[in-house]
């Protein structure tokens, strides 16, 4: 067994439901990391949690522990920009949740800074690591629907109901689903495609009272194919999450990673069968394979998102590219602000 003599010690900028089930549950079981600390200011939930660890009552005192390598910025998207940057100014290396920040120009800004300091910076995009997507990206690597002519990602929802959550209600800089789960669907989009030549995007709010963007259809002009990525909260029987079309066959696939319902059930990434889907959510690929028609369900990969971390720990104690790059993460924004102008303008903005 390899010993990992120097663990990266890692502190929480918030311990809310990203804290205590997307990042937690992978520092603490992983033994390449320690979670050292989390910030809250007047709870002691991850403390609760995870006996020997640290709680901050400010964010200054945080970044202040010259013991801290690794600061993961948590907090709610109108805050990524202001934290990133107090967080690379104190020298720390920096994981910062999607949406990587809410305009292009801050994003620079951080990107910027974090190579004057010399530390490392990247965007948390565990949708990379969902089960349906891996599968994705394989049938796509492997050529088996040739040139792709049409691809059509969604990630939809019944939530006809405002959120508890205030700060994701406020119409504030970052906020709405296009900021929210537009930056999933987009990362994706952009690791299978690259970047489009334009966008065209309806964005809109159908809930009740609702302040902010909770609907989106994002048209992808790209000179071969076109790239199609929606999202409503008004979808009580959800269509498949991935749709592709190429010059010999389909790929449709569900979107139905487990690891998400795994985390929320108290089950460790560590523990037997992780990220395994059932049976019942493979995918469907009608094609054409030397000469003949294939029909028929595949095999779905297994999803992880430890493999971020993995790429985590690599990035900064072997000198390895992180998992995502802060470049990547401000593409995201970058079609995001496209999107926004586009919806305002109705008309196809040229992404430069």
């Amino acid at each position: 067994k390899r010993n990992f003599m120097h663990p990266i010690n890692t502190a929480l900028c918030s311990y809310g439901m990203s804290g205590h089930v997307f990042h937690a549950p992978f520092i603490s079981t992983n033994p390449k990391f320690k979670l050292y600390g989390v910030f809250e200011r007047t709870k002691n939930q991850a403390q609760e949690r995870y006996a020997n660890i640290k709680t901050f009552r400010s964010l200054e005192s945080m970044l202040a522990d010259d013991n801290i390598e690794l600061i993961i910025v948590n907090t709610p998207n109108v805050t990524h920009y202001e934290f990133t940057k107090r967080a690379i100014n104190s020298g720390k290396n920096v994981l910062v949740e999607k949406p990587f920040t809410s305009t292009v120009s801050e994003a620079e800004e951080l990107i910027q800074l974090a190579k004057d300091k010399n530390v490392i910076l990247s965007v948390y995009q565990n949708r990379r690591f969902d089960s349906d997507f891996k599968t994705v990206q394989k049938v796509l690597d492997d050529g088996l629907l040739g040139d792709i002519i049409e691809a059509e990602i969604h990630y939809d929802r019944y939530e006809p109901v405002l959120s508890y959550k205030v700060h994701k209600e406020t119409p504030t800089a970052g906020v709405g689903s296009i900021y929210d789960l537009g930056s999933h669907l987009i990362d994706q989009a952009l690791v299978l495609f690259g970047m489009p030549n334009a966008v065209f995007a309806d964005l809109d709010s159908f809930r009740t009272n609702s302040q902010v963007g909770d609907y989106f259809d994002l048209k992808l002009f790209y000179s071969s194919h076109r790239v199609i990525l929606k999202s409503s909260y008004f979808v009580r029987e959800t269509l498949p999450g991935n749709i592709i079309h190429g010059t010999k066959g389909s790929f449709i696939k569900t979107k139905a990673d487990v690891q998400e319902k795994e985390l929320q059930s108290g089950k460790l990434p560590n523990s037997k069968g992780w990220g395994t889907e059932l049976d019942k959510d493979k995918g469907l690929l009608h094609t054409e394979f030397e000469g003949k028609i294939v029909k028929e369900y595949i095999s779905t990969l297994k999803g992880n998102y430890m493999e971020f971390y993995d790429g985590m720990y690599d990035a900064i104690r072997n000198n390895k590219q992180v998992p995502v790059s802060a470049e990547e993460g401000m593409n995201v924004i970058k079609i995001i602000e496209a999107a926004l102008k586009s919806n305002q303008k109705r008309k196809v903005i040229k992404i430069i």
